[in-house]
Order: C-alpha cells, then structure tokens, then sequence
C-alpha cells in the first residue's frame, strides 16, 4: 500500500487560525451588503425598512469604532480571502487612515439616514433609497478597507452604481440631465483608473497594496510609474473634483434629493482623495515628488476656483457644490507637501469635510423646508423665524471658512505650516485666501438668508425632531474637532506618519519582512 502523500500547505496558504478580532477587517463590508440584500426584500414595508436601515448604520458605526481602536491599539491589520498567502490572495489591510475613514464616513451615514427618515418618503423608499444607501457604504467602506489596487476599483464601481440609482431617485428631469453628466464623467475616470490598474499589474504582475509599495524601487528604471503616476492623478483628481475636472461637480450636486446631496457631498469625493492619498503617496512616492508642482498648481487653482464660484451663486445647492471643491483643493495641497505634516494636514481636513459638508447640504434641506427654497435671491428672515437653526447653521459656515475654534481651523494651520516649511508660500497664500473668499461667501449667505427681512410672510414651519438630531449631532462634532483636537490631530498625524512610511503596513501583510 502506497504512503499517503504529504502536502505542505504552508508554502501556499495561510494554516494559523485567523484571530477573532481579524474578522473586524471585513465584517463593515460584509454587513452593508447583508443588509441591502435585507431592506431589498423587505421594499413593501417603508416604515419597517427605515428604521432597519438606522439600526444598522448605527450597527456600522460601533463596527468601524471597534476596527479603530484595535488598528490604533495594536497597528495595521491583514485579513486575505480564501486564506491564499499574499499577495496571491485578495487582501483587506487596514491602516490608520484607512479605518479613521470609514468610521467618520459611518457617522456621517447615520446622521443622513436619520434626516431621509422625513426626507424620503414612502415612494421613495419603494425604489429603494435605504438599500442603495447601504450598497453605497459598502463601496465607500470597502474602498477604504481594502489592499488591492484592483479591488480598489471594484468598490469604486459599487459606489458608483448605487450613486446612479440615489441620483435618479424621483426621476425628474433635473434629475435624469445631472445624473447624465455624473455618469459621464465618472465613467471616464473609472476607465482611466482602469487602464492605470492594467498597466500596473504588466509591471510589477501583482496588485497588492503592500507588494507594489516594496517593489516599486527596483521598477523604477524599467517600468512606466511616471505614465502611471500621471495616468492615476488624473483618475483620481477627476473623481476627486479636482480642478481643471471640477465642472461636473457643481452640474450634478444640485439635482437629486438634499439628503442624497449631503451623502455625496460628505463621502465620494473623499474616496477620490484617499485613492490619490493612497497610490501617490503610499505606492508612488517618488513620482509623487516629481509631479509636486503640478499637484500644487492644481490645488491653489481648486482653491480659488472653488471659492470664486460659490461667490457667484444664488443656489445654495449649487453653491455648497463650490465649497466642496475649494475643501478638495485644500486636500491637494497636503498631497503636493507629501510631507507627514502636510498629509496630516490633509488626513484631519477630510475628516472635517466629511462630516461638515454633510451637515451643510442637510443645513440647505431646512433653509429650503423653512424659507420655500434655495434661490439666495427670495430667502430671508430665518434668524427671526428660528434662533436655534441660525446659530447651528452660524457654528457650520465659521467651520466651513476655516475660523476658530471650530473644526476647519486646525486642518488650514496644518496645511498652512506644511507649506511654509517645504518653501511653497504661495500654496499657503492660496489656502488663506481661499478661507479668505469664503468668510464673505458665508458672511453673504448668512446675511441674505438669516438676517435680512423675509421678502414674503414665512409660513410657520414644524421642528421635526429626525432633521433637528441630525443637524445637532453633525455640529456638535464640528465644535468638538475644533475644541477638543488634540485626539484627532495625534491620529491624522500617526495616520500620516504610517502612509509616509509604510513599514508597518507592509508588515502586516509580509509578517515575515520580505515579499515574495
């Protein structure tokens, strides 16, 4: 009888049972999914599918708290599917910045599902508003979970379908003409970073996160990372809205639902920057470097553009579209510094803008609800109608223009510092005067909007407690940011710290040291 033959599975896969706690690395992803597979089913019974939809946003939250805190307690963290050795196993790695992230993008979540719980109404629930939400997070917490540049792509086309669906949501004409120009645009970018990803893996013949960044310096005379680098800045900073491609960032922000607005607002164009973050300067830092200027011209011109647009506007929708885009070209900025300073700076700034500009498009559903608009030309009054709402909106726009002691002001003194120290002292130019513009574009909009008289008899309007938690809890996070910052800025700084050198990355997913 022949001996039974031995197969050493260690060389291939990985025979350690995997920790409890690993299971952190996936579980946010694999609930979002499980649940809009859940609300999906339950479609006939709006109310029943809201209030599941809230249970478990608040489910991910403690997720992605519970994620950040092992990450920050005990460093980056591996989990490979199918148990394949990397970097021949798609692998989820978690940094700092990848799980401070997904844990504000939650909080953000929770905040506007809350608000669409008046918002969108039982038509709206029947096409499904609160199962494309969670496929949306799925894509947003899976992008920024992820260690596989492909993979990377993937989530970013989850987003991008659920985005279609939420922009659509209503099918009004408006609706269906932004929804064409976001397509449009998007698509672009996707197949550009597409074609990144493809040229990627014929150079290095893997996609990992963690096996590029510890080869790229012996590539680097034979393989094309400048192309790439180029080819990725361009993808990114489109989906990013970043200026010269900003222009369809305001054409489509306007259109759908305010709550889905806020989603898009606070959520897809951080991923852009995270994905930008992530490859140049994780991954590509060398090319990074030699792309610095370019990266820095397109940040002072997003600034500036940015707030030269929202000056402009008498649409508050489309106006906070431009804030969003000067925020973006203050982001850029940390990327063109490189340095820890300079990507803290940006780390902490889109932390920030995640949260406010989801408070910020909520704050417009309520001038809108209570004024009868966005048009800046026909509001007025809402000061006297409602105290309470001026001062949340007042704390808001003073964070938006980057002013003490509330949540924008550390981010720009990161930024502003960071510049200074690398001898770009116009890019610090650019974010003072870009805060500079918009002081007078929220100094006008709170004028016209709150303080001036109504130019008609303004309607009482009833408090609805869903919108009034959402907005508080949104702008007790902004003063607390601002405030209390010393947490937040030792972790966009350690987080920073961890992309610069991503040592400990790699070690989480080599444990050994070397790649194969």
């Amino acid at each position: 009888m022949a001996a039974p033959i031995t197969i050493d599975l260690s060389a291939a896969l990985i025979t350690a049972p995997v920790p409890i706690g690993h299971w952190l690395v996936i579980l946010p992803v694999v609930h979002c999914i499980a649940l809009g597979a859940i609300l999906l089913m339950v479609r006939a019974h709006p109310r029943l599918q809201g209030w599941l939809a809230i249970s478990g946003l608040t489910l991910l939250v403690v997720m992605d708290a519970a994620l950040l805190a092992k990450v920050a307690a005990e460093g980056p963290l591996t989990m490979v599917m199918g148990r394949w050795l990397p970097p021949f196993g798609i692998a989820f790695t978690v940094d700092l910045f990848g799980a401070l992230m997904a844990f504000t993008a939650a909080l953000a979540a929770l905040a506007a599902g809350i608000y669409a719980l008046a918002d969108i109404g039982e038509s709206g629930r029947r096409y499904g508003f609160f199962p494309l939400l969670m496929l949306l997070m799925a894509g947003v917490t899976g992008a920024f979970l992820t260690g596989d540049v492909f993979n990377l792509y993937v989530w970013f086309e989850v987003l991008l379908i659920s985005s279609f669906g939420l922009i659509i949501l209503g099918s009004e004409r408006e609706q269906i003409d932004g929804a064409l120009r976001y397509a449009v645009l998007n698509l672009i970018a996707t197949t550009l970073f597409l074609i990144g990803v493809g040229i990627l893996y014929a150079a290095f013949g893997t996609l990992n996160m963690a096996d590029i960044a510890a080869r790229a310096k012996d590539l680097r005379g034979t393989a094309p990372l400048m192309a790439l680098a180029g080819l990725f800045l361009l993808a990114f900073g489109m989906k990013a809205a970043a200026f010269p491609v900003n222009f369809w960032l305001p054409a489509a922000y306007h259109t759908p639902r305010i709550v889905v607005s806020a989603l898009f607002a606070g959520l897809l164009t951080k991923v852009g920057i995270y994905a930008l973050i992530r490859v140049m300067v994780m991954l590509l830092p060398v090319e990074r470097e030699e792309l610095s200027l370019v990266i820095a011209l397109a940040a002072a011109a997003t600034i500036l553009v940015g707030a030269l647009g929202a000056l402009a506007e008498n649409d508050i929708r489309r106006l906070f579209g431009y804030v969003v885009i000067s925020g973006i070209g203050n982001m850029l900025a940390g990327v063109a510094v490189g340095s820890p300073g300079g990507i803290g700076g940006a780390i902490f700034y889109a932390l920030h803008s995640i949260v406010l500009m989801t408070a910020l498009y909520l704050a417009a559903g309520e001038i809108a609800r209570r004024g009868g608009g966005f048009s800046l030309s026909a509001l007025g009054g809402l000061y006297r109608q409602s105290g309470g709402f001026a001062a949340l909106s007042l704390v808001l726009f003073l964070a938006a223009c980057g002013l003490p002691p509330f949540s924008g002001f550390w981010p720009k003194v990161m930024l502003v510092k960071a510049s200074l120290d690398s001898g770009a002292w116009w890019l610090a130019a650019s974010i003072l005067a870009g805060g500079f513009l918009m002081t007078i574009v929220f100094g006008r909009l709170f004028l016209l909007a709150y303080w001036r008289p109504a130019p008609m008899v303004l309607a009482p309007s009833r408090a609805c407690w869903r919108t009034g938690l959402s907005l508080a809890v949104l702008t007790a996070l902004t003063i607390g940011f601002g405030i209390l910052p010393e947490q937040l800025l030792k972790l966009s700084q350690s987080a920073a710290a961890g992309i610069v050198d991503p040592q400990a990355y790699l070690h989480s997913v080599f444990p050994e040291g070397s790649t194969p």
